[in-house]
Formats: C-alpha cells, sequence, structure tokens
C-alpha cells in the first residue's frame, strides 16, 4: 500500500483473518446500553452521522477520548448523530451500521474490527449512497470513501526508537509484544518499529527472546502470552517492545508478580495508565497522538459529507483496491522528560489525574 500526499511511504499489508467475537455487542453511552445522539434544529445538513467504535478493551481511548470529541463536533455543526460501540462484535457492528443507514444516517464513521467485515461494512453502505471514512483503522480492500489517522509507521518507529534510547549501549534480551494481527494498524506498527530494533537484533547488539501477536489487543491475553516469554526466557528480559500502553502495562504487571527489576518497556496511546507508568518508571515512553485533532479533522470530513460538500484532504493512501483520500495527524515521542509539554492539551491526562495519591512525589521530582 502506497501513502501519497506530503511524503511517500509504503505501507505494509495485514493479515485479514477473522478476530474472535465476545459477547458484549451494545453500544457504549454512560451506562454501556444506549447510543449517544446528538440534533440541533434548524440544521443544515443533509443527513445524520452514524459513529462506529471498536470496542471498549483494546484501548480506553474510544470511549474516554474520541467518543465525547467527536459528539461536541457534531453537536457545534448541528449535525445529528448516533455513537454506538460493538464491543469486540462483528456481528453487531454490521448491525449497528444497517440500523444507522436504516434510520437515516448518510455517513459512516467507522473504526473497524478488521478489515473482513469493515468491507463489508462499506460495500452496504455504497449499495445504498451512504459514505464511509474510515476512522483511525484503514479498511484494506475496501470502498471506503476517506481515512482518517495518524503516520502510524512513524507511530512505530517512534517505539523502537524509543526503547533503543532507553537501553542504550547494553546487551539485551528483548521481547516484542505486536497489536491485533486483524489490525492493520498492528501491522504498520510493526512495520515501523521493526525498522528499528531489527537492526539491533541483527548486529546482535540485542536478542530476541520472542516476537508474538496479541489477539484484539486483549490486555489480559498479553498478560499470559509475556508470563510465557518470562518463563521462557528465565525470567532473563531486558525491554519490552509493547505495541500500547495496555500492552506494556500488561507485562509491567507480570514484572511485578515475580518481583523482577523494572526494565524499558514501551507504549502508545499516552492513556492515563500509560502516563503514570512512565512517572512511576516502570515504562520508559509512550506514542501520543492527538486524538482530538483526529477527531476533529473525521468530524470535518462526516459534517461536509452530510451536508453535501466535497470534503478537502491532504492526501490519499492505497487500501489494496483503490486510493483513498486521507488526512494524517503527526505522532510524537512522550517521555518522563517532555511530560509537562503536554500537560493541558485536551486530549492528554490531566496533572491532577496522573500525580494523584502516591505518585505525587515522583511528579515533584519530574518537575511537574
Amino acid at each position: 500500500m502506497k501513502f501519497k500526499g506530503r511524503k511517500q511511504l509504503v505501507l505494509g499489508a495485514a493479515a485479514l483473518a477473522l478476530a474472535v467475537p465476545v459477547a458484549a455487542c451494545g453500544s457504549d453511552n454512560s451506562d454501556k446500553g444506549d447510543s449517544s445522539s446528538s440534533s440541533s434544529s434548524g440544521s443544515k445538513s443533509k443527513g445524520s452521522v452514524a459513529v462506529l467504535l471498536p470496542d471498549s478493551k483494546s484501548s480506553t481511548r474510544w470511549e474516554t477520548v474520541d467518543r465525547p470529541f467527536l459528539k461536541k463536533a457534531f453537536d457545534a455543526a448541528g449535525v445529528k448523530s448516533t455513537i454506538t460501540n460493538a464491543e469486540g462484535d462483528k456481528s453487531a457492528q454490521q448491525q449497528q451500521a444497517e440500523q444507522a443507514i436504516t434510520n437515516g444516517a448518510k455517513v459512516l464513521l467507522l473504526v473497524n474490527l478488521d478489515s473482513g467485515s469493515g468491507a463489508a461494512i462499506a460495500a452496504n453502505a455504497k449499495s445504498q449512497g451512504v459514505k464511509v471514512i474510515d476512522y483511525d483503522r484503514l479498511t484494506l480492500k475496501g470502498d471506503s470513501d476517506y481515512y482518517v489517522s495518524f503516520d502510524n509507521e512513524k507511530v512505530g518507529q517512534l517505539q523502537g526508537e524509543g526503547l533503543v534510547n532507553c537501553l542504550g549501549d547494553k546487551k539485551a534480551a528483548v521481547a516484542v509484544l505486536n497489536g491485533s494481527p486483524t489490525d492493520n494498524n498492528a501491522t504498520l506498527f510493526k512495520k515501523g518499529y521493526d525498522g528499528v530494533i531489527n537492526q539491533k537484533f541483527d548486529s546482535g547488539d540485542w536478542t530476541k527472546v520472542d516476537d508474538q501477536s496479541v489477539p484484539d489487543w486483549d490486555n489480559q491475553k498479553a498478560l499470559t502470552i509475556f508470563e510465557q516469554m518470562l518463563q521462557k526466557a528465565n525470567n532473563k528480559i531486558d525491554g519490552v517492545l509493547a505495541a500500547n500502553d495496555g500492552l506494556g502495562n500488561a507485562a509491567i504487571s507480570a514484572l511485578k508478580q515475580r518481583k523482577l527489576p523494572q526494565v524499558p518497556v514501551t507504549g502508545q496511546d499516552a492513556t492515563l495508565q500509560g502516563v503514570q507508568n512512565i512517572v512511576a518508571g516502570d515504562q520508559c515512553m509512550t506514542v501520543y497522538k492527538a486524538i482530538k485533532k483526529e477527531a476533529d479533522a473525521a468530524a470535518k470530513i462526516a459534517i461536509a459529507l452530510a451536508k453535501g460538500e466535497t470534503p478537502e484532504v491532504s492526501g490519499s493512501i492505497n487500501n489494496g483496491t483503490k486510493d483513498v483520500p486521507s488526512q494524517f495527524e503527526e505522532p510524537v515521542a512522550v517521555t518522563k522528560d517532555n511530560i509537562k509539554d503536554y500537560l493541558g492539551e485536551p486530549d492528554f491526562p490531566k496533572k491532577e489525574e496522573i500525580c494523584a495519591g502516591k505518585l505525587a512525589a515522583e511528579c515533584d521530582k519530574l518537575g511537574l
């Protein structure tokens, strides 16, 4: 897959294996039961927008960050919207899409659970004249109209560079916890960090303990996988390339359960848990993706489409079938040395949350 725009990137292909659905399939709101909706009298929109979130398990961001920012953007524009969450169930997400179309949605903002089910949702929408925006995750070989995300290879590159910096020049045994094999983003993250860390493996500076993907980004499965890695390595793991903060925390938990020393662990999403782990010294870095910028960019495109207008975007990406007009935002690495630079950002954890309880003293040491 080729990215076109301000720069050229070659994006890797992702596995299209089906994810195992979980039982929970309802839409999410404050009570995890009903979809949230917004509307405004006198709206100039020609149709409504339906947001289809994937789950609450792969990352806390979907419910705590994306949902409120998207709702706020649609409310401000006077565009009617609904937001549902499939909770990891592909069939539920397809049903939510069909129901949204039946209820009059003219635009679907989709975070797919895998490319196969995502492509089916897009095909059904297309047959009924409904536009589809791939949000955060690209649907491979699908027929979506737009794509909004971050430079996901750059995310992985930042993780790889972060682990190299945290380990320094020491010889190290390193374990790799990849994201879900059904998520194209996980493939792109891996391509990014492999481009950095494979040089360390090839040179002999690092030894690869193991390299495994975590189905559905499931943190409990990640804990089990990492415990098995520790067992295999006789507890000798010096660093962990973990693809997001949840997987990183699973590795940290396993190390603590065995009363092993802290080792450098990477992450992604700059979640409260991830940033607190950095402050505590348990995690060496995370990747901050300004989700408000991503949500606002996606909402802007969706609002234009709902009003029958043609959105402007910065580039395009090939999904294996066609070039999809795309908007990309830039990720940044966060370590203990620059947390303070992002305090106050609307989608970054608040200082009072980060520094609560026993972490107050550590925050003082970092000048937070």
